[in-house]
């Protein structure tokens, strides 16, 4: 189990009503649960989380699977909703 940083950007910020929050987990799957469970009642972050994208270290996860996406410690996991116009 690691910890570290999760960062909340443009609308998932607005939705958390925070920056960022402490993250204690061993996959983004994990973290990302606990998150979920964390704000069960705030059905607007519980939507953008799912639509959102996620940088892990700086690194963009893709289409990999949340449960293979390893978290390491002191790490920081970016959550990136989808953004409009150009």
């Amino acid at each position: 189990m690691a910890s570290g940083t999760i960062r909340y950007w443009a609308a998932a910020k607005e939705a958390a009503g925070a920056e960022s929050e402490p993250y204690e987990a061993g996959t983004l799957a994990e973290a990302l649960e606990a998150v979920r469970v964390r704000h069960s009642g705030n059905d607007r972050l519980l939507k953008v989380l799912d639509r959102s994208s996620f940088l892990v270290d700086e690194y963009s996860v893709g289409k990999r699977p949340h449960t293979e996406v390893r978290l390491a410690e002191g790490g920081t996991v970016e959550v990136l909703p989808p953004f409009a116009g150009g």
